[in-house]
């Protein structure tokens, strides 16, 4: 279990406000001129050593993503974009920060535009968290007018301005490309990469996209060192993280904890235990909506971080926990999903765009028994097709929830979907059924 110490996030109950004066006696807007002076290559080495992968589901190394941004402005300015449209179902920890720990995300916003050289950054943020999203520029207010941004912010000499722009409901737009077109004012479509946005990103400029968890902890791990991360968790898979824990759960609720801590422990210690008890679990979502499931023998000995999912053939994702009990449908849930990604596929890419709504009608027909067996490898056929001949990771985030359903409950589809469609046609038209196969015999 994480000490108390060691969180990163103090406030995430709201416990104490999140008012810039309620936020320095937390230890933010400490010391801010000190890091600057400590250099750029300074702060992406510091962040290099915390091993500090991506909070919004990729798990990229955030160091290695600030160095690949040009060491020297050219003629074209160099922005920083936030990554706040939390639209993956079972995640709200991105809601959270922006309510509670605004001042945490606008400071690591100072030190990484400073890092990567960009004067200006841009929040996106989801436009249905329109609450958090004045909540946020009630902190950004605060901070311009006790100068900790804006002209020589935090007496640092370096000019920053932030700006929020709120989306309009497209989970796509969480895709970081597709984001930089909306940011411009086009159609929310994921582009061709490369060009990466680091060297080609908003408006045709270098650009650093990072999500608000993953900038909202810099600031703490350069005043308390890079070392103390990478101390906590595993190799590759350091640091805390914020679990979201959702569904058939006694108390649903956000927790920081250490990488690597159990799900099992997740689960029964922090979200009060699977209603009707450990027994009555029947799998988890172990990353958000788009990670395939896990079944309940997996549950009981895996360890939440980046590493350990991927081992057992899922993700951590954004760690949005979602337990489901016995006392779901669970190949319904499954079919619940699939008709979210079939709305919200672009439509840019024909096998995702035409893929999704195939995937979603079987699985609606395998729920109500009016499959046929042979449906089910139809179906993960269909999974294939689409995975890997995307532009973007929505192709996939799409069809490994139904290769997680099929991997691990097939005899449950199998056993539900016995319908035969020659024995149907058998009982409707018996004399037409006989002479068709003797017919066949014959040939």
């Amino acid at each position: 279990m994480l000490k108390d110490e060691d969180r990163i996030f103090q406030n995430l109950y709201n416990d104490f406000g999140a008012e810039l004066e309620s936020a320095k006696k937390r230890g933010d807007w400490l010391e801010t001129e000190e890091i600057f002076n400590k250099g750029r290559s300074w702060i992406i080495e510091e962040i290099k050593t915390s091993q500090l992968r991506g909070r919004g589901g990729a798990g990229f190394p955030t160091g290695l993503k600030w160095s690949f941004a040009p060491k020297e402005v050219g003629s074209k300015p160099h922005y920083l974009v936030i990554n706040a449209d939390e639209s993956e179902p079972g995640t709200c920890k991105d809601r959270d920060i922006l309510r509670f720990e605004p001042h945490k995300l606008i400071e690591g916003c100072l030190i990484a535009s400073y890092a990567v050289n960009a004067h200006t950054c841009y929040i996106y943020i989801r436009g249905e968290y329109f609450n958090e999203g004045q909540k946020l520029q009630k902190a950004i207010d605060e901070a311009y007018s006790n100068g900790l941004i804006g002209k020589n912010a935090s007496s640092t000499g370096w000019d920053f301005d932030i700006f929020i722009h709120y989306g309009a409901g497209a989970y796509i737009c969480g895709e970081e490309t597709a984001l930089l077109e909306s940011l411009e004012g086009n159609k929310g479509q994921p582009r061709l990469k490369p060009p990466f946005p680091a060297l080609i990103g908003l408006y045709g400029c270098p650009t650093i996209i990072n999500n608000v968890e993953t900038i909202a902890v810099v600031p703490t791990i350069l005043r308390r060192g890079g070392k103390w991360f990478s101390s906590l968790g595993r190799e590759k898979n350091t640091g805390t993280k914020i679990f979201c824990i959702s569904g058939n759960v006694n108390n649903p609720c956000n927790v920081e904890e250490e990488m690597g801590v159990p799900l099992k422990d997740l689960i029964e210690k922090h979200a009060g235990g699977v209603v009707g008890g450990w027994d009555n679990l029947k799998a988890v979502i172990p990353g958000g909506s788009s990670m395939p499931l896990l079944s309940r023998e997996v549950c009981d000995t895996i360890k939440m971080d980046f590493d350990a999912c991927v081992e057992n053939k899922t993700g951590l994702g954004t760690a949005g926990i979602v337990v489901i009990n016995k006392d779901q449908d669970i190949i319904k849930c499954m079919a619940r999903i699939a008709r979210f990604y079939k709305h919200e596929s672009c439509g840019q890419c024909t096998p995702c765009r035409e893929g999704s709504g195939w995937m979603w009608r079987m699985l609606e027909r395998m729920a109500k028994g009016e499959a046929t067996r042979d449906e089910v490898d139809m179906l993960m056929d269909v999974t294939k097709q689409i995975e890997g001949h995307t532009i973007c990771a929505f192709g996939e985030g799409s069809s490994w929830p139904v290769q997680g359903l099929i991997r691990n409950f097939k005899d449950e589809i199998l056993e539900r979907n016995k319908y035969d469609p020659l024995i149907q046609r058998k009982k409707e038209v018996p004399y037409l059924v006989d002479q068709h196969l003797l017919e066949k015999e014959n040939a």
